[in-house]
């Protein structure tokens, strides 16, 4: 039982493994495309959320299915319990990230278009949180989550920063408005996207550590 369940377990990191990356490549993606204007990359991104969603699915059936015939427990339990829940999280992120690339779209309808700094420093900021929650699911690195979790503050920052640019940006040019309410929903996207990093180094620190650090923001 003891193999079984090993082999199990580590069929279960290849598989989150393997999500992650694709996850982490949709962002890129989104992010590069967001920047560049490139319609064709932002379709690809659209288009690869139905992998996403699959991929999602295949994970969580590998995880029900070691609860049931393996009964894991202790830090194996922690594992499985840890990955189902990252599982879900990286979902959201592909979701978010097919809703950044719409956007791409969206806006291109109405000409050429410049993204503010802000945004700029929001994308990068959430694409590496992702990358770091990530490494830390594959090193087991909790001290790497706690620095997710810290990093979050700055995201929500930028998000307000934002908030504040298109409301001015508005009232000096009303006629633009479709478009920089379709800023504003990027860096909504973007916000997104660090939480659900920050949710993934949560459970990265319940998964090691077996303790759980959501909605504890002072730790």
């Amino acid at each position: 039982m003891t193999r079984h369940i090993e082999r199990q377990i580590l069929h279960l990191k290849e598989l989150i493994l393997h999500f992650g990356t694709m996850v982490e490549e949709s962002i890129s993606h989104s992010n590069i495309a967001l920047f560049k204007q490139d319609l064709s990359l932002a379709t690809k991104v659209i288009a690869n959320d139905a992998e996403i969603d699959r991929m999602e699915v295949e994970l969580e059936e590998e995880c029900l299915k070691v609860l049931a015939l393996y009964q894991p427990v202790a830090a194996d339990l922690r594992f499985v319990v840890a990955v189902l829940k990252i599982n879900n999280d990286l979902e959201r992120i592909g979701d978010l990230t097919s809703n950044i690339a719409k956007t791409v779209s969206q806006l291109a309808m109405t000409g050429p278009f410049e993204m503010p700094q802000e945004i700029s420093v929001m994308a990068k900021q959430a694409e590496e949180m992702v990358k770091k929650s990530l490494d830390a699911v594959v090193t087991g690195d909790p001290d790497l989550a706690r620095q997710v979790r810290e990093e979050d503050d700055a995201v929500d920052a930028g998000r307000q920063a934002v908030s504040k640019l298109v409301m001015q940006k508005i009232q000096e040019d009303p006629q633009n408005v479709e478009s920089l309410l379709r800023i504003n929903s990027v860096s909504k996207h973007l916000e997104r996207v660090a939480d659900m990093a920050t949710n993934i180094a949560e459970d990265v620190i319940y998964m090691v550590e077996g303790e759980i650090v959501r909605h504890r923001h002072g730790d």
